[in-house]
């Protein structure tokens, strides 16, 4: 019995003592729990702003945006706490963190203060402005050297003799009684070249020297005017900025060697005149009254040996273009490439000449090369023939291009034929293909018309009922056929001409 009550005391005693434990156990676990204030950073569970943990309460300010320091409170689990508590102000933005565990909310005598600004950055930063302030010194002192260079160098220039002589020189080198004609007769007697122009000298005096009289006519290069040198008249065409390489061109093809004859206008002069602000780029050429070829047939009629003077004379002046002369200081073949009645002059005798050489095509037979000028100009439309529109030209084969040559002068036949008075009766003046195609007409319009439907200007009835223009509307048919291969070549067209004058000088003196 006594065994037993030993054994019930025992178990109680067990009992009680692990009941006494366990209260022991909670009260050490309570014991080891911190209350921490908290604002900003107060977990899901807190009341009051008060959060509890198991190891750190902190207290921390950072500068946010705009320098903004703002305060924040909380607290930090044991785990990883002592690595959090030991900021290392590496961090982006400025900040300061405190901890405490002396006792429930130690954190809110915590007061940290953010630290001193850091002053690497600035020191860069200065660095950086002051290697930006030594290169811009040194580089105005080198661009000021330069432009000192430069000017001594400009009135060192100054100071030297021009190429160009003045005015009162000009005077004296070109003796006063030296007309144009004579200063052209005297340069080719001196063997500079049969039409390849005056001495460069000469041509800028003249330039200098010519009076502007009117404007007599205005195109898509330039204006043409009329001036006088010494009190002969020239006409000076003056071209737009825009249109060098036009004025280049058409300096280059005058000045070439045996460029020079009758059915070729004139060339006398080019000059650049012009200061930093503007440029003008003239070209000097004799002057024809009566102005284009287009001009005259609108308000001119033909008799039949006026119309072969004007048809002979056009395509003499064409063959020239078109024809190599051989020799050590020979003439290339040149197609003019933008041939019409506005680009023809009349003379004061009635032969014309041909002008407008800015689209000029050379050929150079040592180098089978042909020269195309590299300028943005075209031809003019109405006059292209259908390998242009079609655009179907060889443009590496130079018979390509007097082709094409051909065929505008067969247009150009046309509009003389309609001028020319036969039985009391004649048309009035019109541009080719007048009633098939608009005033302007484009690249489709043509195409429409002289490949597709493959028609070309009609004929008056009258033509077949005169001998000569019967001839004139076979050989203008001639010469605008489809194919370039069957057109009639400029001498060609012009023995055929030759004999058709001579047939008529002949009825004439009978």
């Amino acid at each position: 019995m006594l065994d037993t009550m030993l054994l019930k005391n025992g178990r109680k005693g067990g009992s009680e003592r692990k009941s006494e434990e366990s209260s022991g156990t909670a009260t050490v676990s309570a014991q080891n729990l911190l209350l921490c204030h908290c604002n900003h950073h107060c977990p899901e569970s807190s009341v009051n702003n008060t959060c509890m943990t198991d190891g750190y309460c902190f207290t921390m300010v950072e500068e946010e945006e705009g320098g903004v320091a703002v305060l924040t409170a909380g607290c930090l689990g044991l785990a990883g706490s002592e690595f959090q508590c030991r900021d290392t102000g590496k961090a982006r933005s400025r900040r300061a963190l405190e901890c405490c565990t002396d006792q429930d909310y130690c954190n809110r005598d915590l007061h940290p203060t953010l630290p001193p600004l850091m002053t690497s950055d600035y020191v860069d930063s200065s660095i950086h402005y002051m290697a930006l302030f030594i290169s811009i010194t040194v580089c105005t002192i080198i661009l000021g050297l330069i432009l000192v260079f430069f000017y001594f160098r400009y009135k060192r220039q100054e100071s030297q003799p021009r190429y160009s002589i003045d005015l009162e020189q000009d005077e004296t080198y070109i003796p006063p009684g030296e007309s144009l004609k004579d200063l052209i007769e005297h340069s080719r007697s001196t063997g500079s070249g049969s039409g390849s122009g005056l001495p460069l000298l000469v041509q800028r005096t003249i330039a200098k020297q010519i009076q502007m009289v009117k404007q007599i006519g205005k195109g898509r290069y330039g204006e043409v005017w009329m001036g006088k040198w010494r009190g002969e008249r020239v006409a000076v065409k003056v071209f737009f900025t825009t249109e060098e390489e036009s004025w280049f061109r058409e300096t280059e093809i005058y000045q070439t060697f045996l460029m020079r004859h009758d059915n070729i206008l004139g060339f006398i002069a080019a000059d650049i005149k012009g200061t930093g602000s503007w440029t003008q780029l003239y070209l000097i050429t004799d002057y024809h009254e009566n102005g284009s070829l287009y001009d005259y047939l609108r308000s001119n009629t033909l008799d039949v040996n006026s119309l072969l003077k004007l048809a002979y004379s056009s395509i003499s002046g064409l063959c020239h273009l078109h024809t190599e002369i051989y020799g050590t200081q020979g003439k290339p073949a040149i197609a003019h490439r933008d041939l019409k009645s506005k680009n023809i002059l009349v003379k004061k005798n009635g032969s014309c000449c041909i002008a407008d050489l800015g689209l000029a095509v050379k050929f150079n037979s040592d180098t089978n090369e042909v020269d195309i000028p590299p300028n943005l100009r075209v031809g003019t439309k109405r006059y292209m023939p259908p390998e242009v529109l079609d655009e179907t030209l060889n443009r590496t084969y130079f018979q390509s291009f007097i082709m094409a040559d051909m065929y505008s002068f067969g247009l150009i036949v046309w509009e003389m034929v309609r001028r020319c008075i036969s039985g009391g009766i004649v048309e009035e003046y019109q541009l080719p293909y007048h009633d098939l195609v608009p005033t302007d007409p484009s690249y489709e319009d043509m195409r429409e018309v002289v490949c597709i439907k493959r028609q070309r200007p009609s004929f008056a009835n009258r033509w077949t009922s005169d001998e000569c223009l019967r001839q004139m509307g076979k050989l203008m048919s001639e010469c605008w056929a489809h194919n370039p291969a069957s057109r009639l070549t400029a001498l060609r067209v012009k023995k055929t001409l030759a004999k058709m004058l001579e047939s008529q000088d002949i009825k004439t003196s009978m």
